[in-house]
């Protein structure tokens, strides 16, 4: 990792280096246009790659395709890139191990590393239930994608898709400050977490069980002013202890929108980040049913905050709510249908793939009441195939994240973090293949070079 003086010296330079001209521009252009009557919609076609999504997958597939020699243009909607590891506030890593060794390697690895340096109360040596400091990771992932020459725009939603043909995605249409432009690529990557870019080119998709009824979504938060020592020494607050008071929260009827789910994590000097409570089947495609379920997540935070507060006092007595994340916390949407859509009976046989590129060994973590978490022992896993991430009947299209081919179950056990960073690696890298070798047909190309160069870079499979 570079200075903070490099990174900001290569921040300035970046657009000079690859002959981009500043994006201001487009506004210009248009406003320009605009004061003549004209409606035109600028073009920028000068990319090869685009990415929409900057979340853990997005920030791997755009640092693959850039290091792999594509112009890459990464699109995020947001003002910060990390998805549920920043702007989600999720606060600690999924397990990077099997039990015995890490299995999230190449970028996964790069980018863990790199974030414990944010938590340095953490033991160097631990693979399992990392804790997160959203503000250091954020920076990790903005130095990576700025060294790697990807160029990021912020601020942006895809807000349509122009199709060439049935098949082929032509361009995608960007709403921000500038209005709208239309990006043109030759290949693209869809890590948005809901599909929205596969969606809208037409490729089909599942969401949901076979009622459409979507797992629980949260909203996380940050507590301050927390007793470190008191939180440390005091009762376990996870509902796996039957002592945590979250329990006598609930008892009391005080709470009504306390929930037994609850995790907490130590980020920072007293500082405890929560993924707690439940917001029940939240379409994230729908608009007006993400906007309540912002407002009711803010409400529960509070009531959490309230409730450790009266009864987990030594620890939380002085404490306060100060901030819940600007993204909701989803774990089910569109489940884009691949080539290949890997099956929970696929995850317990632990089966590998002559086409996999990365391996996987969460839980069947699915938030619905009633359901029991299935694990693996420890050092087995599975192999994710190369076919999850290529949606049938689309040419030039890729999905990375949480969207991939996957059925109902299994989804709990691919959306997280450390499996997303692998999915998108090998997503981003697979784009630039199309790119020189089958005229940009994701479906036709070389799986055995694509494990090749993965590996090179660090990647671990069968």
């Amino acid at each position: 990792m570079n200075t903070r003086r490099d990174f900001l010296k290569k921040m300035g330079l970046l657009a000079a280096s690859l002959g981009l001209p500043v994006l201001q521009g487009h506004a210009e252009t248009q406003r320009t246009e605009g004061s003549k009557g004209r409606n035109r919609i600028p073009v920028d076609d000068r990319w090869e790659v685009i990415v929409v999504g900057g979340g853990p997958a997005g920030c791997t597939a755009a640092i693959s395709a850039a290091r792999e020699g594509a112009k890459v243009l990464l699109i995020e909607a947001t003002g910060q890139l990390g998805g549920m590891g920043t702007a989600g506030m999720v606060p600690a890593w999924c397990p990077f191990s099997d039990g015995e060794k890490i299995i999230y390697r190449g970028l996964a690895e790069k980018i863990f590393n790199a974030s414990k340096a944010g938590v340095p109360h953490e033991p160097k040596n631990k693979l399992n239930w990392v804790n997160i400091e959203p503000e250091h990771l954020m920076r990790v992932y903005d130095r990576m994608v700025t060294e790697a020459g990807v160029q990021v725009l912020f601020f942006s939603k895809v807000a349509g898709v122009e199709m060439k043909d049935d098949e082929t995605v032509d361009a995608v249409m960007v709403a921000n400050k500038a209005g709208l432009t239309t990006f043109k690529a030759k290949v693209f990557v869809d890590a948005t977490g809901d599909g929205d870019l596969s969606a809208w080119a037409g490729a089909s998709f599942r969401r949901g069980d076979e009622n459409g009824v979507v797992q629980s979504s949260s909203l996380c938060f940050a507590v301050a002013n927390v007793d470190t020592y008191r939180y440390n020494t005091g009762p376990s607050l996870h509902t796996s202890n039957r002592n945590s008071p979250v329990y006598k929260a609930i008892a009391s009827g005080r709470y009504p929108l306390v929930h037994s789910h609850l995790c907490s994590n130590l980020v920072g000097p007293d500082v405890v980040q929560f993924n707690a409570g439940h917001l029940d089947n939240v379409d994230s495609t729908d608009p007006w049913a993400v906007s309540k379920a912002m407002m009711v997540g803010r409400e529960t935070a509070l009531q959490y905050t309230e409730a450790m507060r009266e009864f987990h006092p030594k620890a939380f007595g002085g404490s306060f709510l100060v901030k819940t994340a600007p993204l909701l916390g989803v774990r089910d949407s569109r489940r884009i249908e691949g080539d290949y859509i890997f099956t929970v009976q696929d995850w317990l046989d632990r089966k590998s793939f002559d086409d996999e590129i990365g391996r996987n060994c969460y839980y069947i973590d699915i938030h619905k009441e009633g359901h029991k978490a299935t694990r693996y022992k420890k050092g087995e896993s599975h192999g994710i195939p190369y076919r999850c991430l290529t949606p049938k009947g689309k040419k030039n299209l890729l999905t990375a994240g949480r969207c991939i081919s996957t059925d109902v179950e299994s989804s709990g056990s691919l959306r997280v973090m450390p499996p997303c960073l692998v999915t998108g690696e090998a997503a981003g890298m697979a784009a630039v293949h199309a790119m020189k070798q089958t005229r940009n047909d994701v479906h036709k190309i070389d799986v055995d070079f694509l494990r090749k160069r993965l590996r090179e870079e660090g990647q671990y499979f069968l």
